[in-house]
């Protein structure tokens, strides 16, 4: 059992503790952040004369290599060690001798991994961003070819008004390019460096903090070094990032779940994003969003646990926050491979045009419409929403539309009708002529599609050009 801290003790840790207590198995995934960090700490260490020039190269020249044989598979990282921070420098003092027990000047453990944590989750959130760009330009790709495409809008899953498959796919749009906003704050917010926090106290060497962080890319150094190593609010504002982003992506999966059965067949998922029965051959099962709905669970679990996990630790570090990294590595993973498989699934995805509009005129999407033509012909709209009411009443006893009453039939529930009703109430009309700014109507559509088009354009990578 290797571990960093044995001599204050006079006998071995019990096994069964050792093993509870080290998290090696998990946080060997910092390995590139644990040697970029390490990198530039021997850099500043020698810049500021508390090792020599001569040790600091050596050091970087060495944590290169074990870097270089992690990636290529010629050094194994084990589970004799505690943690990937015992790892590194064991390995380094065995290649490099008394040099790599001079890596660990001015720093602990505890601003080391938070500086581990921080390095990692500003990847993740770098990452994440780029994924949901691309999941936008998908959606705002068929916004464009679906402007002229009718369907049905729904409150409470029933048909309301008419609206276009674009002005639907925009509220995602929307939704997401919050998503993506959320990120960018979370990194403004995160991107300080807590290295040279020490223990909690900072140290008695003469640290460069601002060229540490320069050299890590961070905006400048943490101001407090407590707060540096015993908080995980970025990591807490991420995984609620991505818990609104699952929680996005699940409504938009229920609804393509609805609209893949065959009660509404408004589209066909592309074989590669489906599966069949094992038993009954004529299934095509929506398994990919259905798997994204139910993986938003473990997101939401993730964001639970972390926050259970700080709500009672005193200031400063405390051994409950190793809890702060496997429910998070799982939400990440999970939310990053949900966002790219349903991109995948929404690029493919075949959208029956004919059965949505027909599903919008059947379920009488166009009778507040025919409410406003009548007054627009004078009736109060009280008096005109009880004609259309039983109007609609008349055409579920025969089966019909609006449309399909003859204009003698429309008299009988009101005089005001006239012939011009069938165009006022047609799909085509009912959503064109809404043209204020966020309605289906295609020019306010288009108007909004040239706006989302610029946002994408000017809305580079966070981190490099937001």
């Amino acid at each position: 059992m290797a571990q960093l801290w044995g001599g204050r003790f006079t006998k071995e840790t019990d096994k069964l503790v050792y093993q509870f207590n080290a998290s090696i198995t998990f946080d060997k995934r910092f390995y590139r952040q644990d040697i970029e960090g390490s990198k530039a700490h021997a850099d500043m260490l020698g810049k500021q004369g508390i090792i020599t020039e001569e040790e600091a190269s050596e050091l970087a020249w060495a944590l290169d290599g074990i870097l270089a044989d992690i990636e290529s598979g010629a050094l194994a990282v084990t589970e004799e060690y505690e943690d990937i921070h015992s790892f590194v420098e064991a390995t380094l003092t065995k290649r490099i001798g008394d040099a790599g027990k001079k890596l660990h000047t001015g720093r602990s453990r505890n601003d080391q991994v938070a500086l581990d944590m921080r390095l990692y989750t500003r990847e993740q959130v770098q990452e994440t961003d780029a994924l949901l760009k691309k999941l936008l330009e998908t959606i705002l790709s068929g916004m464009e070819e679906h402007t002229q495409t009718v369907m049905p809008g729904f409150t409470h899953l029933q048909k309301a008004q008419p609206i276009t498959l674009a002005h639907h796919l925009g509220a995602y749009f929307e939704m997401f390019k919050r998503d993506r906003q959320r990120l960018s704050d979370i990194y403004e917010r995160m991107n300080y460096c807590p290295l040279g926090s020490g223990a909690l106290a900072g140290t008695t060497f003469p640290l460069d903090r601002d060229y540490t962080a320069e050299l890590l890319g961070f905006y400048g150094p943490t101001l407090n070094s407590m707060d540096g190593v015993s908080d995980r609010d970025y990591l807490i504002e991420f995984l609620s990032a991505l818990a609104t982003v699952m929680m996005h992506l699940s409504r938009f999966s229920e609804e393509i779940i609805i609209w893949n059965s065959n009660e509404y067949q408004f589209v066909e998922i592309d074989d590669a994003y489906s599966t069949g029965s094992s038993i009954m051959p004529q299934k095509k099962n929506p398994d990919i969003a259905e798997l994204v709905r139910g993986k938003t669970g473990r997101v939401y679990g993730a964001l639970l646990s972390l926050l259970t996990t700080m709500k009672g630790i005193p200031l400063a570090y405390n051994k409950d926050m190793q809890e702060d990294k496997e429910l998070a590595f799982d939400a990440m993973d999970t939310a990053r491979g949900c966002i790219a498989l349903f991109e995948g699934m929404l690029a493919t995805i075949k959208f029956n045009k004919d059965t949505m509009e027909k599903s919008a005129s059947r379920g009488f999407t166009n009778a507040t419409d025919a409410a406003d033509y009548l007054v627009g012909r004078g009736v109060p709209f009280r008096d005109a929403h009880g004609i259309i009411g039983q109007v609609v009443l008349s055409c579920i006893e025969k089966g019909i539309a609006i449309d399909d009453l003859p204009l003698s039939e429309l008299k009988r529930f009101s005089d005001a009708f006239e012939e011009d009703v069938y165009e006022a109430i047609s799909m085509e009309t009912c959503v064109n002529k809404r043209l204020t700014t966020g309605a289906p109507g295609k020019e306010a559509m288009e108007r909004v599609i040239a706006e989302e088009k610029r946002y994408l354009e000017s809305a580079g990578t966070i981190g490099i050009n937001v």
